[in-house]
C-alpha cells in the first residue's frame, strides 16, 4: 500500500528527516541540458510568482520507503526509491544559493539554509538530510560544507553551473529564485508501506528501461539478491567497478558477458537475459561470486576502452588500433582474448597476434569495399565458433579465413588497390587510419603529427586544363578523359596524407610536387619522385602500396578463395536507388564497382538492370549503342525528359542533375557520413576542443572574409536558438543542430559545414526526421537554398547530401539570406513544440 500527497521542497526537507539513496541507485548523472531545463523552469516560475505568489510548478514524483526502524521521535529515515536525481539536484541548488547569498549579502544565510533544508543540526549521526550514493558522497559533502574541494564529478559540475547562473542576479532576483525553489516547486511524494519490498517497487517503476539503463537495472537486481552482504560487496567489488566504467560502459560489459555464449543477443536484451541466468543461482555466495567476476571482466574491458593502461607494448598497440577503428563488434573477441591471458591459457604474444589478424581482416575488407557485409555476425561469432583446441591466434586466423567472410586474399588486395574507389569505402575515419598506419609502417624517424594530416587527392577531384592534358596523354582509343579521371581519382594509388590539403587544392602537379616535397610524410616520397602524375604513375604506386599492405596486414589462410569479382550487385543497387530526374555515367558506375566503362556498357546491353536508361556518356549524351534489354522501343531521351531531366539544344543532359561517384556511394551506403558529436565538458589540460579545432582549420583553409562570414553565420544560428555540435574526424565538421537528441521528435540539423569549403545539405537525414519527412517541405527548403547565388541543387538530390561552396558567404547579402532560410528551417523544426507545464526531464 502506498500513500501519495502533493508537497513542496519545504515540506520534504524541513524537520528532522533523512533521505538515503540506496546502493542500487545510479550515481548522480545530470548534465548541462537537464540543469538548463530546470533552471529555465525555476526562473520562469520566479517571475510568475512575482505576480501571483501562489503559482507552483510540478516537477514530478518522489517515491519513498520509510525505514522499519522509524519511531515516534527522532529523525524520520527514508529510502529514495525513485526521484533521487531530482532531489539531489535541488539540494545542490540550495547549496549554491546559500553560498551566493553568503558571498554577496552575509553569513546569516548559511545557518538559515543549512539548518532548515540541508542538515539535521541536532543529530550528528544523522547530520545530512540527503545522503547520496557512496560514490557521490564526498563531492556532495563538499557542497554542503562549502569546502574548497567542490568541483569534482557531476555533483561539482552541477554546483558550479548554478553558481554561474546566480552571478548576474541582484539580491531581489536571488530572493525570488530561492522562494520559487523552496515554496513553488510542487512534487508528489509517494510513500510506500514499511513492509513493502522497495527493490521490487524500484524495478517495477523502471523496468521499461526508459529511465534507467540495462546496467542500472542489473545492479538493482544483484543487490536485491544480497540482503545481508550488500554493503560489503558494494564497497569491495561494485564501487571499484563503477569507478572504472561509466554506466553505458557497464551495460556493454554485461552484454559482452552474454554474447560470449550467444552472439544473437542484443544490448536491449541484456537485463532480461542476465536476470534469467542469475535467477538460477540460489545463495548469496553465488551472487557475490558473480559480482566479483564482473569486477574482473570490468578491469579487462577498461583496457579495451582505454588501451594506454595496457602494460605489454604489442598488445597495447593492437588495442589502440582496434579502439581507433571505432566498432564495438570487436569487443567480444578482445575481451575473450584478454580473459584467456588473465586465466593463463594464452600468452601476450598470442593475444597480440590474434588481434593483428582481426585488424588485418578489417583493413582488407575495407580495401575491397566489403567493410560492412555481415561484419557483425562474423565478429560476434568468433568466440563461440572458433576452434578452442588451437592456440588463440591460430584459432582466430582459421575462423576468419573460413567461408565467405570477405577476408581479402593477396590477389583481392592487388586488384582492389588498383581499381576500387578507396575514398568512398567505409567511414572517413577508417580510411584515414589505413593511410596513417601505412605511413607508420615506413618507420620514419621524422616526427609527423597524425592528427594534423588529412587525405589529399594528388590527381584532384575537380580537374582543370593542365590535368586534362596530362591524363589525355595516356588515353587508349575510345577512352574519355573525364571517365578515366573518375576511375582514378579515389583509388588508393592517388591518395596520400598532407597538412596542406586546401593549399594544394586543384593546383597543377608541378606545384603540388614542390609542396609535397616539403612534407616529412613518407607516403609522398614516391609521388615527389615522379616527373608527371598520370594513370601509369598512379597504377605503379597502387601496385607498390598493395605489396606493402600485403606485408603489413597478413592475409587469410590458404583455404580462402579470391573474392575480387566485379560487384554487379552493387551497380544494380545504385541504379535501383537512382531517382527520377537524375542521371549518371558509365564511368561513375565503373569507378563504383572497380572496373572500366566498357564492361559496364556491355553489361547493361546484355543483362536487364533497373533504370539503365539513366546511364549516359560523360558529356550527358545517350550512348550510340544503347538498347532496352527488354526490347522496348521508346526513345530513352524522351523518357528521361518525361522524368524531369533537362537537355540543351545539343542533346546534352543538365550536369547539375548528374549523380556522380560520390553521390552514388551515398545512395548505396558505401560512404556513411559522420554524425554530430556532443561536446564534453572541457577539463583543464584536456587539450584543444573540437570547436577550437573547427575554427583553427577554418582559419587555415579559408580566406579571412569567408572565415568571418562563417563565424557570423554560426552566431546567428545560436541566436535563433540552435546549437553547434562537431564531428570527430581529421577534418572537424560543424553541425547546425536545430534539435538535439533529447527532443521529443529527435535530433535534426539542416546542414554541415566543412573547413575545407563545403556546405553539405543533409536531405538524406531530413527524410527520416519530422517534419521534414514530408518531401514537400524538403522541396521548399531546396528551393529556398537555390535562391542563393551559385547554388543550384537538383530536385533529384532530395534523397542525398548535396553541397554548395562555403565561399558564397563572402558576400554579406548572401549570408543574410542564408540566415533567413535557416530561421525558416528552425521554425519548421519546432512547429510541433507545445508549452510543457511539467519538467520533462527524466532522471
Amino acid at each position: 500500500m502506498v500513500a501519495a500527497a502533493e508537497t513542496t521542497l519545504q515540506g520534504l526537507l524541513e524537520g528532522a528527516k533523512q533521505y538515503q539513496v540506496p546502493l542500487y541507485q545510479r550515481t548522480y548523472s545530470w548534465q548541462d541540458h537537464q540543469l538548463e531545463r530546470l533552471w529555465e523552469d525555476i526562473a520562469r516560475l520566479a517571475d510568475d510568482r512575482a505576480e501571483n505568489p501562489k503559482t507552483t510548478h510540478f516537477i514530478g514524483s518522489l517515491v519513498l520507503a520509510p525505514s522499519p526502524n522509524n519511531g515516534p521521535a527522532g529523525v524520520g529515515d527514508f529510502l529514495v526509491v525513485d526521484g533521487q536525481q531530482r532531489l539531489t539536484t535541488l539540494s545542490i541548488l540550495l547549496c549554491a544559493i546559500r553560498d551566493h547569498r553568503v558571498a554577496t549579502e552575509g553569513d546569516e544565510h548559511r545557518d538559515r539554509l543549512n539548518d532548515q533544508y540541508l542538515i539535521n543540526k541536532w543529530t550528528p549521526h544523522r547530520r545530512l538530510k540527503l545522503v547520496p550514493t557512496q560514490a557521490d558522497l564526498d563531492a556532495y559533502l563538499a557542497c554542503v560544507d562549502s569546502s574548497a574541494q567542490i568541483g569534482g564529478g557531476a555533483v561539482g559540475a552541477a554546483y558550479q553551473y548554478f553558481r554561474d547562473r546566480l552571478k548576474p542576479a541582484d539580491q531581489a532576483q536571488v530572493q525570488r529564485l530561492e522562494d520559487a525553489v523552496i515554496f513553488g516547486l510542487a512534487v508528489v511524494s509517494v510513500v510506500a508501506h514499511a513492509d513493502d519490498n522497495v527493490y521490487r517497487i524500484f524495478e517495477s517503476l523502471n523496468n521499461t528501461g526508459l529511465k534507467l539503463t540495462q546496467a542500472d537495472l542489473l545492479r538493482n537486481y544483484l543487490f536485491m539478491r544480497l540482503p545481508n552482504r550488500s554493503k560489503t560487496v558494494y564497497d569491495a567489488h561494485w564501487l571499484p567497478l563503477q569507478r572504472r566504467l561509466s554506466s553505458p560502459e557497464l551495460e556493454v560489459l554485461f552484454w559482452l558477458d552474454l554474447v560470449h555464449t550467444d552472439p544473437r543477443i542484443t544490448q536491449g536484451d541484456t537485463y532480461a537475459r542476465q536476470q534469467a541466468r542469475l535467477d538460477r543461482l540460489s545463495t548469496e555466495d553465488e551472487i557475490e561470486a558473480e559480482v566479483r567476476r564482473f569486477a574482473r571482466l570490468g578491469a579487462l574491458l577498461e583496457l579495451i576502452l582505454r588501451p594506454e593502461k595496457e602494460q605489454d607494448p604489442d598488445v597495447r598497440l593492437r588495442l589502440q588500433r582496434l579502439h581507433a577503428w571505432g566498432t564495438t563488434t570487436v569487443y567480444p573477441i578482445l575481451l575473450h582474448l584478454l580473459d584467456r591471458r588473465s586465466l593463463g591459457t594464452a600468452t601476450s604474444a598470442e593475444v597480440a597476434s590474434a588481434m593483428r589478424y582481426v585488424e588485418s581482416f578489417l583493413v582488407r575488407r575495407l580495401l575491397i569495399g566489403r567493410a560492412t557485409a555481415n561484419i557483425n555476425r562474423n565478429l560476434l561469432s568468433i568466440v563461440t565458433e572458433m576452434d578452442k583446441s588451437q592456440p588463440v591466434d591460430q584459432a582466430v586466423h582459421s575462423y576468419l579465413s573460413a567461408g565467405r567472410k570477405y577476408y581479402a586474399t593477396d590477389a583481392d588486395v592487388r586488384h582492389a588497390v588498383r581499381s576500387l574507389p578507396f575514398y568512398t569505402n567505409g567511414r572517413a575515419s577508417q580510411r584515414t587510419l589505413v593511410l596513417r598506419w601505412l605511413e607508420q609502417s615506413y618507420g620514419s624517424k621524422e616526427p609527423v603529427l597524425p592528427e594534423k594530416l588529412t587525405i589529399e587527392h594528388v590527381l584532384p577531384q575537380k580537374i582543370g586544363p593542365e590535368w586534362q592534358r596530362m591524363l589525355a596523354a595516356d588515353l587508349e582509343p575510345h577512352e574519355n578523359v573525364n571517365e578515366v579521371h573518375e576511375a582514378l581519382k579515389h583509388t588508393l594509388g592517388n591518395l596520400t596524407l598532407t597538412g596542406y590539403n586546401v593549399e594544394l587544392g586543384n593546383s597543377p602537379f608541378a606545384v603540388k610536387r614542390v609542396e609535397l616535397a616539403k612534407s616529412g610524410v613518407r607516403l609522398t616520397q614516391d609521388i615527389v619522385a615522379c616527373e608527371r602524375w598520370g594513370r601509369p604513375q598512379i597504377h605503379a604506386r597502387a601496385d607498390a602500396l598493395a605489396e606493402r599492405i600485403i606485408n603489413v596486414w597478413p592475409g587469410p589462410t590458404g583455404q580462402a578463395t579470391d573474392q575480387s569479382e566485379v560487384r554487379w550487385d552493387l551497380m544494380d543497387k545504385a541504379l535501383s536507388a537512382l531517382p527520377a530526374g537524375s542521371w549518371t555515367t558509365y564511368g561513375d558506375l565503373a569507378a563504383l564497382v572497380g572496373t572500366a566503362p566498357q564492361p559496364v556498357g556491355n553489361r547493361l546491353r546484355s543483362v536487364p538492370a533497373p533504370n539503365a536508361h539513366r546511364v549516359l556518356q560523360v558529356e550527358g549524351t545517350m550512348a550510340a549503342g544503347f538498347r532496352w534489354p527488354d526490347g522496348r522501343t521508346d526513345d530513352p531521351v524522351a523518357v528521361l525528359q518525361a522524368e524531369g531531366v533537362m537537355f540543351d539544344q545539343h542533346g546534352r543532359a543538365d550536369q547539375t542533375q548528374r549523380i556522380d561517384l560520390d553521390e552514388l556511394a551515398q545512395l548505396v551506403g558505401l560512404a556513411p557520413d559522420e554524425l554530430p558529436r556532443r561536446m564534453p565538458r572541457p577539463r583543464p589540460g584536456e587539450g584543444q576542443s573540437l570547436a577550437d579545432r573547427f575554427v583553427e582549420q577554418l582559419s587555415l583553409l579559408q580566406d579571412k572574409t569567408v572565415v568571418e562570414a562563417t563565424l557570423t553565420l554560426l552566431e546567428h544560428w545560436i541566436e535563433l536558438g540552435g546549437t553547434l555540435l562537431y564531428g570527430g574526424a581529421a577534418e572537424t565538421s560543424c553541425f547546425l543542430m536545430a534539435r538535439e537528441r533529447g527532443h521529443r521528435n529527435g535530433d535534426i540539423w539542416p546542414m554541415t559545414l566543412y573547413p575545407s569549403g563545403k556546405v553539405e545539405v543533409v536531405f538524406q537525414h531530413l527524410a527520416n526526421r519530422p517534419p521534414f519527412g514530408d518531401v514537400a517541405l524538403r522541396e521548399q527548403f531546396r528551393q529556398r537554398l537555390n535562391q542563393l547565388p551559385d547554388v543550384n541543387i537538383a530536385a533529384a538530390k532530395l534523397a542525398l547530401r548535396p553541397g554548395f561552396p562555403l565561399s558564397i558567404l563572402a558576400d554579406s547579402t548572401t549570408t543574410t539570406a542564408l540566415v533567413e532560410h535557416l530561421q525558416w528551417f528552425y521554425e519548421q523544426a519546432h512547429l510541433s513544440d507545445q508549452p510543457d507545464e511539467t519538467l520533462a526531464v527524466q532522471q
